[in-house]
């Protein structure tokens, strides 16, 4: 296939549909760990397609769903002082944080403004040499790279009034956290494709043997996905646990090495905490020491915030694949797009928004 539309061909889908139902002839659970994939799989309905024995568990892999509400606090107090320019990706205004989000720290005269690139806030930090330009570095390994060149150019070109403030997280320290959780129902995993385009797939094999989890690269087309389902239900039938790629024409074994090479530099693992989960021991990067000084966090002495979860939000139990997004009481109530309780809600990747959108006339009115 060469062509982006061709990932979608109904005629292909079918085959693989009838493929997994072939195959298929005991109760499986599969995990997504993007939340990009939840996404393709409830908009083209794959999850109603499969086998009733094969259920899809949505995982925490959408970026901004794991983002602890202390940190959003973090960036809030740091967005609202004078004299700092609060950049950030525009997924992330609407997020609530306890109290407010930066679309109100905005309307009440922040400097607040969206980018595309975290080197858009480079330039601005240099084009206002007597403001403090912050960006808020959120995401997993996905993003970490043009983070990692951002600050490195910072430092490069000695642009002192930028900082980054770190939200970084890793996904197989996530993984290793699911499948140690008394919970745990998830015998399999889809791997997010870009990630591994990154980071390759070195890390993966240690825990597929360790937990004995079949773990399948995969993309975010239909075919990706259906293809990507079918290999893990061929392994977990067969009794085999591996690693495959089964999205070869953007992960390769090696990864991205000049990207590895940059991360590696400005970045160290440190432990963190994840919004709706908790602490996850050595998941995430923080400023490596060489780097330190851009550190938003140390800069603007934010570390001593913390904050408690809303009691009405269920959305660490929805990225734990504990709970399902309509289950919840509030969902399509107290909690839609329009007032979200929660970051899965309220993110163009979480799970709540995909069961809304997709899925809310059908599942709002059942309720």
């Amino acid at each position: 296939m060469k062509y982006l539309e061709e990932f979608s061909d109904p005629d292909l889908a079918k085959r693989l549909i009838d493929q997994i139902h072939a195959a298929t002839t005991r109760k499986w659970a599969l995990m997504e760990v993007c939340g990009g994939q939840t996404h393709s799989i409830i908009r083209h309905g794959i999850d109603q397609l499969l086998p009733d024995s094969v259920e899809m568990i949505h995982g925490p892999g959408c970026p901004v769903c794991v983002t602890p509400l202390e940190t959003i606090d973090r960036a809030l107090a740091i967005a609202a002082r004078p004299g700092v320019v609060f950049c950030s990706f525009g997924d992330m205004l609407r997020v609530p944080g306890s109290s407010q989000d930066l679309f109100s720290v905005k309307s009440a005269g922040g400097d607040v403004r969206v980018v595309y690139s975290p080197l858009d806030a480079l330039k601005i930090a240099r084009e206002n040499p007597d403001r403090e330009v912050v960006f808020f570095g959120i995401g997993f390994e996905t993003t970490a790279p043009a983070n990692a060149m951002t600050v490195y150019q910072a430092q490069r070109f000695g642009v002192r009034n930028f900082s980054l403030l770190v939200s970084h997280v890793l996904v197989p320290p996530a993984i290793a956290a699911i499948m140690e959780s008394s919970t745990c129902r998830v015998q399999a995993f889809l791997a997010a494709g870009h990630v591994c385009s990154v980071m390759g797939t070195a890390e993966y094999p240690p825990l597929a043997r360790k937990y004995k989890v079949p773990i399948v690269v995969t993309g975010f087309e239909p075919l990706d996905i259906l293809e990507g389902v079918r290999r893990t239900v061929v392994q977990l039938e067969a009794g085999r646990h591996e690693v495959e790629n089964a999205y070869p024409r953007a992960v390769r074994e090696e990864g991205n090495v000049p990207a590895m090479e940059m991360l590696a530099d400005v970045f160290e693992v440190t432990d963190r905490t994840w919004r709706g989960i908790g602490a996850i021991p050595r998941s995430g990067w923080r400023l490596s020491e060489k780097y330190r000084a851009f550190d938003a966090e140390q800069r603007f002495d934010v570390t001593g915030i913390h904050t408690a979860e809303s009691s009405l939000c269920r959305s660490g139990e929805v990225l734990q694949g504990l709970l399902k997004p309509h289950l919840c009481e509030a969902f399509g109530k107290e909690c839609t797009p329009r007032n979200p309780l929660g970051a899965t809600m309220v993110s163009s990747e979480g799970a709540c928004a995909a069961y809304y959108t997709h899925r809310r006339l059908e599942l709002v009115d059942a309720k």
